[in-house]
């Protein structure tokens, strides 16, 4: 019973008074076991109440006073519900914690003889009668054992009632058969034995090991194992360097003589200048359940950024997810495995969590479990965090966080099997807060016992899980000492074998990459003459222009936004020329129309940040939404142009992970200003710029960076460059700024079509959007391709007295003011990639000048920004042996640009007048 209201009680225990047939038997059970006689003089006693009512001058007190017992006790077992994680026994090295006073049924003025009385708890699967004594026992083991559950955070009311009633009816508990318990058992021995053979063989050598948390690899496995029962086909996992080791033999399946030979380190010539530690290493294979049921199961690499893996990872399932028409979520699931430390501590995973019931980043949910040792590195939980749990981050998810002590690993299984059926139930994540301990250090080598003694006195003083959880099945009679010791020495076989094998054996590079999807595609250095067909038949970009400027007749867009679909319509009769949006949208209808499907997100890309693409359009009348880009052709490919939340870090990496599992496709990440790329500086560095080097990982991510210097200060103005080209070597990545809308276009479509895959950066425009300079015609997408360097528009002649390279919006600026000042002896060149680039393409571009021409390279970024250091070291010195070569630029600055209007037309105006000066 739920009251809260006396009235009602008043009138159900009068009704039963006259007439006990007229309550329901429940009711009619409850009153009849109460002596309510005693009870009505105690509180008439107390409370010297009137006599007087007209039903009855017993009924009413009587009535009143259940109702508020009832309340109390109804209190109370809403406290478990919300609090009884405070009190369960979850840290496995015993420390234990002060229940809170809720929980106290003195704190409601319940006495031990109200214990004995019967009563009900709300929706409590118990027949009523039941006593309080029963009601708190029952409580007590579902939400105060070895699981503390929070749940009772969430709004939905049918979450809720599901999670109560799952919880609640096995009181958090499996009944395993003894099949179960072996398979647990055999789990945390290959995680134990594992652990203990590298550390004997390989002393000293750091591993980041597992030992403390091996519960990891029996959660794990069944986790995989009701993946399998619901019907999930792939499985992407991602984790930091705490027992990825462990995870990759087994869970993973990959062998340990491979393991072991990342430890050997037999040919050190392969990894020159290369390569990763062992520890931060992926891996993908096979697993097949119980029953029968194949999974995919793929773990990301992943760089010492413990938590910025975890976008990559979403993005990968969501890929899949897409590549597989599984449209409802459900055949593709992410794990993803956190530190304790790192997952209250690092913002990019608040930043993933809110992506999780985007529509265009959802993915069915994901099990979040987090190895929580109960410190990170040296660091205490008092110093890491202002929460309780190293989870309540998760709570603005409105998910259930379960929290669970690793040393049972019974409990650790209800957990599993319930987090699994939550998420096939609701399609939401789920988080799983595995309490351990970390036996060793940080790393093998490290002291924890400076920082942690009584910790670590503790740890010292206890026996592992494996060898816990035996004791309790040799209790049970659910396993023999024979049989363990069984699966311990087949354990130490098998890994004997594999050791010898890597000792005598010659090393496999074991590369698990250009398969698959991407089989047909390649890295390495830029293909010499290879030829991309970038142009489009004669036409085909009119009839684009066409199925683009089409919507519904019915659909209703802003006066304005029917201009712009006017205007792109002139464009496609060639009576206008064609501007920037317009050529993007043509690549786009392009690409989709031959099988290329194309996913496009950002902050505000729909529409774009500077008003120019709308790719989305809005009707006026009732916001109905439409994109003339998925209705180009009957058959044509995917398209995704979604706007992102106000978000970097994650959106980027989850961009990033899509493109590992499409290399058919163009995806591209577009920042708002290109400035704020450097919030997801990590994604760059770690995994954009740097995976084929270090994992032989391929992307063709496309990175657009509005650019240039226009007034609107330091945060507005520079996409960093710079950056970029001082990350570029060993053909890594492309870095472009294209400054005609044909050259964009040709860009994106060789991103797309070549089978030569690298991340694409490009320097976009703002001004340039509108500027009348910047267009093309529709032949320019019917001929040609994307060039590298753009030549001058007039002729070179002997006249030529200075070339001046630049790029982007400075070209049209030198372009206009050539023309105002008349200085037709000076040449223009337009750099249009930057890398890669060789020496020879650009002497190439100079060759037609005399030897002896100044060449300057002109930029609207101060001198220790932009492009300058890059080209005076990269073409510098072969420049310099034919051409002397200068910089004309802003000085340099610690601040890319100046907040002032007017300085910055002042500054213009006078590097302007210096690139013309003395000509």
């Amino acid at each position: 019973m739920n009251t809260y209201s006396l009235d009602y009680i008043d009138d159900l225990y009068v009704r039963y008074i006259q007439d006990p047939s007229s309550v329901s038997e429940g009711w009619r059970k409850y009153f009849e076991e109460f002596s309510l006689s005693t009870q009505s003089e105690k509180y008439m006693a107390e409370a010297e109440v009137d006599t007087s009512p007209s039903v009855s001058t017993s009924t009413i007190p009587d009535a009143l006073w259940l109702a508020r017992m009832q309340e109390r006790v109804d209190q109370l077992v809403r406290e478990y519900r919300v609090r009884g994680h405070l009190m369960a026994k979850l840290d496995p090295l015993g420390l234990s914690r002060k229940g809170p006073p809720e929980l106290d049924p003195k704190s409601y003025g319940l006495t031990e003889e109200d214990l004995r009385r019967p009563f009900t708890g709300p929706d409590i699967q118990y027949t009523n009668g039941r006593t309080l004594a029963d009601i708190i026992e029952k409580l007590r083991n579902t939400y105060c054992r070895s699981i503390g559950a929070q749940f009772m955070h969430i709004d939905n009311r049918t979450i809720r009632d599901w999670l109560q009633r799952r919880m609640e009816s096995s009181e958090n508990r499996l009944q395993l058969s003894r099949d179960v318990q072996v398979r647990i058992y055999t789990k945390l021995a290959d995680a134990t034995i594992l652990e203990e053979f590298i550390r004997k063989k390989y002393t000293g050598a750091k591993t980041f090991s597992l030992e403390g948390s091996e519960s990891l690899i029996p959660l794990l496995d069944r986790a995989l194992e009701k993946a399998g029962q619901h019907g999930v086909k792939s499985v992407v996992m991602a984790m930091a360097h705490r027992g990825r080791l462990n995870v990759l033999a087994n869970i993973m399946g990959k062998r340990a003589q491979s393991i072991f030979w990342s430890f050997d380190d037999p040919n050190p010539e392969l990894f020159r200048g290369g390569g990763d530690v062992k520890y931060h290493m992926g891996y993908s294979n096979d697993w097949t359940t119980s029953t029968g049921q194949k999974v995919h199961i793929s773990l990301c690499f992943n760089p010492s950024h413990l938590e910025f893996v975890n976008p990559v990872a979403l993005g990968r399932c969501r890929s899949k997810q897409d590549r597989d028409g599984d449209v409802h979520r459900t055949e593709n699931m992410t794990i993803l495995i956190h530190g304790d430390a790192a997952f209250i501590g690092e913002g990019v995973v608040q930043e993933t969590l809110n992506l999780s019931e985007l529509p265009g980043y959802r993915t069915g949910g994901t099990l979040h479990i987090v190895l929580n040792n109960q410190v990170g590195f040296t660091t205490e939980p008092d110093q890491g965090r202002s929460s309780t749990y190293a989870t309540d981050i998760a709570k603005m998810l409105e998910i259930p966080i379960f929290h669970v002590n690793g040393e049972d690993p019974e409990a650790v299984a209800q957990v599993v099997s319930l987090a699994m059926d939550f998420r096939k139930e609701f399609e939401k994540d789920v988080v799983i807060d595995l309490y351990a301990y970390r036996k060793l250090g940080h790393n093998e080598v490290d002291e924890p016992r400076y920082t942690q003694p009584l910790m670590y006195a503790a740890i010292d003083a206890k026996k592992g899980v494996r060898e816990s959880y035996l004791e309790h099945l040799l209790s049970m009679n659910g396993m023999t000492r024979q049989e363990a010791d069984g699966i311990a020495e087949a354990r130490h076989a098998q890994l004997s074998r594999e050791f010898e094998l890597a000792k005598n054996e010659p090393f496999v590079y074991d590369l698990q990459s250009m398969t698959g999807y991407w089989a047909g595609y390649f890295g390495g250095p830029e293909p010499v003459g290879e030829t991309v067909s970038t142009a489009v038949e004669t036409g085909r970009a009119a009839q684009l222009i066409h199925r683009l400027c089409d919507i519904p007749s019915h659909f209703n867009p802003h006066k304005k936004i029917a201009r712009v679909l006017e205007e792109r319509r002139e464009m496609g009769t060639g009576k206008n020329r064609l501007d920037w949006a317009t050529a993007e949208a043509i690549a786009f209808a392009s690409l989709l129309v031959e099988g290329h499907p194309i996913r496009m997100t950002g902050q505000d890309v729909e529409r774009g940040t500077f008003s120019h693409r709308h790719a989305v359009l809005h009707d006026i009348d009732n916001n109905a939404r439409f994109m003339s880009l998925s209705h180009i052709a009957p058959n044509q490919a995917r398209v995704e142009i979604v706007n992102s939340p106000l978000s970097e870090a994650a959106v980027l990496g989850f961009e990033y992970g899509y493109s590992l599992d499409c290399p058919e496709g163009l995806i591209l990440w577009e920042a708002q200003f290109g400035d704020f790329w450097n919030v997801a500086q990590c994604i760059v560095d770690q995994f954009i710029t740097s995976a084929e080097d270090k994992w032989k990982r391929l992307s063709r991510l496309v990175m657009l960076l509005p650019h240039g210097f226009e007034g609107q200060g330091p945060e507005h103005c520079s996409a960093r460059l710079e950056r970029f080209l001082l990350l570029t070597a060993e053909h890594n990545v492309i870095v472009a700024q294209p400054s005609t809308p044909s050259q964009y276009f040709h860009l994106l479509r060789r991103q797309a079509k070549s089978k030569w895959s690298k991340p694409l950066i490009v320097l976009t425009p703002k001004s340039l959007l509108r500027h009348p300079g910047c267009t093309s015609t529709l032949a320019d997408l019917e001929q040609g391709s994307f060039r590298k360097i753009l030549p001058d528009d007039r002729p070179a002649d002997a006249n030529t007295a200075r070339v001046i390279m630049s790029t982007g919006k400075a070209y049209y600026d030198l372009f206009e003011e050539r023309k105002r000042l008349g200085k037709d002896s000076v040449a223009l060149l337009r750099i249009e990639q930057f890398y890669p680039m060789d020496t020879s393409e650009v002497m190439a571009a100079l060759s037609q000048y005399a030897t002896g021409t100044q060449v300057v390279w002109y930029q609207d970024e101060p001198s220790n920004m932009g492009a300058w250091q890059f080209v005076k070291m990269r073409w510098g010195d072969e420049i310099a042996k034919r051409f002397p070569l200068s910089l004309v630029s802003r000085p340099e600055s610690a601040s890319p640009a100046t907040g002032s209007l007017r300085s910055h037309k002042l500054e213009e105006r006078e590097i302007l007048a210096q690139a013309f000066a003395n000509v």
